[in-house]
C-alpha cells in the first residue's frame, strides 16, 4: 500500500490537521493585526504614553510684581528661596526616602512625615513641597545624593522680600496659601493647589496685576524616577510693577515716632487725596507669611489684644473727640447761628435739664469766643451752641467733609464709621433723639465714630476749602515693557466750598491751638513750619468720678484710658499736607498724638523737631 492511500484512509487525522493549521493561521493573523494596530494605528498614542512615563513636567513659579514708593524706592521685592519637593508617583519607599532626607535637611523625621501626609491632597503629578527656604548648603547636599533619592527635586522659587520688614505692612499686605474655596471660584481660574495668593492689603487688592505667568521644566527620569536630565525649560513671566503714593522716608519716620504705642496715622496731599504715609500699630512682618507661617505664630497674632493684623487707619473706628469740634463750629457758622465773636461764659460745666455736662477744665475757661474755644478746646462753648444747631445740621456738615462713609480707598476692608442723625436713631433703636445726645455728639463722643483716614480727609477738606478727594495709595501700575496699565488721577468725592469768612474763622482757631501760648498743642509746635491743628481726647469708658484721685492717669488700667487724637495741616498759610493721628489709650492728644504728627510734618518738609525750653506736655484735651 502506498503512502497516499494510507493518508486517505485516515480522514479524522486529516481533519484535525486542517483545524490545527487554520487555528495557527488565525492566531498568526491576529498577532499580525495586533502588531499592525500597535505599531501603525496606535503608534502616536503609545509614544505619548512612553514619553509620559519618562518625562516629568515641573511648574516654575513666576515672581510677583515688585512694589515701589512714589519716588521709585523698592518696598517689596522677591528673593530666591531653595526648597525640596517630591513627585509621589516616583517614590518607591516613602519611609526610606524621608529618613534619608531627614539627615540631609537636618529636619526631624516626624515633621517630614507630617508634611508628606498633608501633601497627599495634591495630585500625584504635582510636586509636593517638603522643605521650604532651606540653606544653600542643605540644597547642595540633596543634589549630591540625588541618585539615591528617586522622586526628589530641588527647586528655587521666588519668595517675597521686605527690605523694611514691618514698615507699611498693612498697606502692602501678606500672602497665604490658596484655599479650596478660592480654587473653585472663577476669579482664581488657572491657579493650583499649593499656590500662594494675596490675603490682605495691596497683595490681595492687586492680585491680578502682581501675579505673573508660571513657567515649566521638562525633566527626563529613569524607570525608578531618578532625574536624568533637564530636557527643556520655559521661563516664567514676572508680574507688573506697582508704584504707590507713599513716601518711604516719611513712612519710616512716622512709624519711628509712634514707637511701641498702638493706633494709626495718615498723611494726605490736600490737593490730590494721595496717601503719603499710612501707619497702623502694632504691625507685623509679612515675610513670615511669604514662606508659610506656623500655627503658633498665627495664633499669637490673632490673640494679641492690640490687634496687629488690623489696618487701624481704615478699619479702626474711634470717637473723634474734640477734633470733631471743627465740624460743629463750621455747622454753626454755616447755619448763621453764631459769629466768630459769639461768647459763652464757661464756668467748668453746663446744666441742661437735670443733667450736668462738664468741661475738661474744671475751673472753666471764662468768657470764650470761637477762636478761644478751638484754641483751648472749651467743651462748654460747644455744648451751648450745639443745642441751637441740632444734630442733623452737625451730621450734614460731617458727611460733607467725608466722615461717616466709605471713601473708596484702594484697599480692602474700609469701615464706614458712624455719624448719627435723628432718623438713624429712630430706625436703629426705635426711640427719639435727645438734646443731651446732641451735646455729647458736638464734641465727638456718644454715637460718633470715625476712622483715622476719615479724620485726615476731613482735615484736608478744611485745609483746601471744602473739597473731599478720594484717598488713593496706588499711583500707577507698569508692565515690564514700561507700558502704563493703570494711572490714578485725583478724584473728587464732594465739592462743597466753605464760606471764606467761616473758613477763616475756624482756621484762626486751629492756628492758635498750635502757635499761641495756652493752645492745646502749643508745647509741640514747630519753629520752622507753621502748623494748624486740633487736639482731641476720646473717652473709652465713663469713669464714675472724673475728679477722683483713683482716676489718676497712672492708676487707670491701660484698656480704660482715653484715646489721644490730633489732626493738623501744614503750612498753615498755604496747606500742602494734612495728617490725623490716633494713639489708643494715649490719654491726651496734645502730649501724645501731636508729637507723632509733628514728626511726620517735619520729615515731609525736611526740618528738625527742635526741643524748646517751654515745651511742657499739655495736660488738657
Amino acid at each position: 500500500m502506498g503512502l497516499n492511500s494510507g493518508w486517505s484512509g485516515t480522514p479524522g487525522l486529516k481533519n484535525r490537521f486542517l483545524i490545527i493549521s487554520l487555528a495557527a493561521t488565525g492566531i498568526f493573523l491576529l498577532l499580525l493585526m495586533r502588531l499592525w494596530y500597535l505599531q501603525i494605528i496606535s503608534a502616536d498614542a503609545y509614544l505619548q504614553l512612553s514619553e509620559k512615563n519618562r518625562l516629568r513636567y515641573v511648574p516654575i513659579e513666576a515672581p510677583r510684581g515688585s512694589i515701589y514708593d512714589r519716588d521709585g524706592a523698592l518696598l517689596v521685592d522677591n528673593r530666591p528661596a531653595f526648597g525640596v519637593s517630591i513627585l509621589r508617583q516616583d517614590v518607591e519607599d516613602t519611609n526610606d526616602l524621608l529618613t534619608a532626607l531627614s539627615g540631609y535637611l537636618g529636619e526631624d523625621l516626624a515633621t517630614l512625615q507630617e508634611r508628606y501626609a498633608k501633601g497627599k491632597r495634591l495630585p500625584p503629578y504635582r510636586p509636593l513641597p517638603l522643605a521650604e527656604d532651606i540653606g544653600r548648603d542643605r540644597m547642595e547636599m540633596v543634589q549630591e545624593n540625588a541618585q539615591d533619592l528617586p522622586g526628589v527635586l530641588t527647586v528655587v522659587r521666588p519668595t517675597r522680600a521686605y527690605p523694611y520688614q514691618e514698615s507699611a505692612a498693612h498697606v502692602l499686605g501678606y500672602l497665604g496659601e490658596i484655599t479650596e474655596q478660592q480654587l473653585r471660584s472663577p476669579e482664581f481660574y488657572g491657579y493650583r493647589t499649593g499656590d500662594f495668593v494675596g490675603k490682605s492689603g495691596l497683595e490681595k487688592h492687586l492680585e491680578p496685576y502682581l501675579r505673573g505667568r508660571e513657567g515649566e521644566r521638562r525633566l527626563e527620569v529613569d524607570v525608578r524616577g531618578k532625574l536624568l536630565r533637564n530636557i527643556q525649560t520655559r521661563d516664567p513671566f514676572p508680574g507688573n510693577r506697582v508704584y504707590l503714593t507713599l513716601k518711604k522716608d516719611l513712612q519710616l519716620a512716622a512709624e519711628a515716632a509712634f514707637g511701641d504705642q498702638a493706633g494709626a496715622a495718615v498723611m494726605l496731599d490736600v490737593h490730590t487725596g494721595e496717601v503719603l504715609a499710612m501707619v497702623s500699630r502694632p504691625s507685623f512682618n509679612p515675610a513670615a507669611f511669604a514662606s508659610g507661617i506656623t500655627a503658633e505664630e498665627w495664633i499669637h497674632l490673632l490673640k494679641d489684644p492690640r490687634h496687629p493684623l488690623q489696618n487701624k487707619a481704615i478699619k479702626g473706628q474711634y470717637p473723634p473727640g474734640s477734633t470733631f469740634k471743627i465740624v460743629t463750629a463750621l455747622a454753626a457758622l454755616k447755619a448763621g447761628l453764631i459769629t466768630p465773636s459769639t461768647v459763652v461764659d464757661c464756668k467748668g460745666s453746663l446744666e441742661i435739664g437735670d443733667r450736668e455736662f462738664r468741661c475738661w477744665k474744671k475751673e472753666g475757661h471764662g468768657k470764650t469766643n470761637l477762636k478761644k474755644a478751638l484754641k483751648e478746646s472749651c467743651d462748654v462753648w460747644f455744648y451751648q451752641i450745639a443745642q441751637d444747631v441740632g444734630i442733623d445740621r452737625i451730621s450734614e456738615e460731617a458727611m460733607a467733609l467725608g466722615l461717616g462713609q466709605s471713601l473708596g480707598i484702594d484697599l480692602e476692608g474700609e469701615k464706614d464709621g458712624l455719624i448719627p442723625t435723628r432718623e438713624w436713631k429712630r430706625k436703629r433703636f426705635g426711640t427719639r433723639w435727645y438734646d443731651g445726645e446732641t451735646v455729647i455728639a458736638s464734641i465727638g463722643q456718644g454715637y460718633v465714630l470715625t476712622t483715622p483716614l476719615q479724620l485726615a480727609v476731613m482735615t484736608a477738606a478744611v485745609a483746601n476749602g471744602g473739597t473731599v478727594y478720594r484717598p488713593q495709595v496706588v499711583k500707577k501700575i507698569v508692565d515690564l515693557a514700561g507700558n502704563v496699565l493703570v494711572e490714578n488721577t485725583p478724584q473728587v468725592l464732594e465739592d462743597n466750598p466753605i464760606d471764606k469768612k467761616n473758613l477763616q474763622a475756624v482756621k484762626a482757631g486751629l492756628e492758635a491751638a498750635v502757635n499761641e501760648p495756652g493752645g492745646t498743642a502749643w508745647s509741640r509746635r514747630l519753629e520752622k513750619i507753621k502748623v494748624a491743628g486740633k487736639t482731641g481726647t476720646a473717652q473709652v469708658v465713663k469713669l464714675k468720678d472724673k475728679d477722683s484721685k483713683d482716676n489718676d492717669e497712672g492708676k487707670i488700667p491701660y484698656k480704660f484710658r482715653d484715646h489721644a487724637l490730633f489732626v493738623a495741616y501744614a503750612p498753615a498759610d498755604n496747606p500742602e499736607v494734612a495728617v490725623a493721628v490716633v494713639v489708643e489709650h494715649g490719654s491726651h492728644g496734645g502730649s501724645v498724638a501731636a508729637p507723632v504728627a509733628m514728626a511726620m510734618i517735619a520729615n515731609y518738609f525736611g526740618v528738625d523737631v527742635e526741643p524748646q525750653a517751654d515745651k511742657v506736655p499739655y495736660a488738657g484735651d
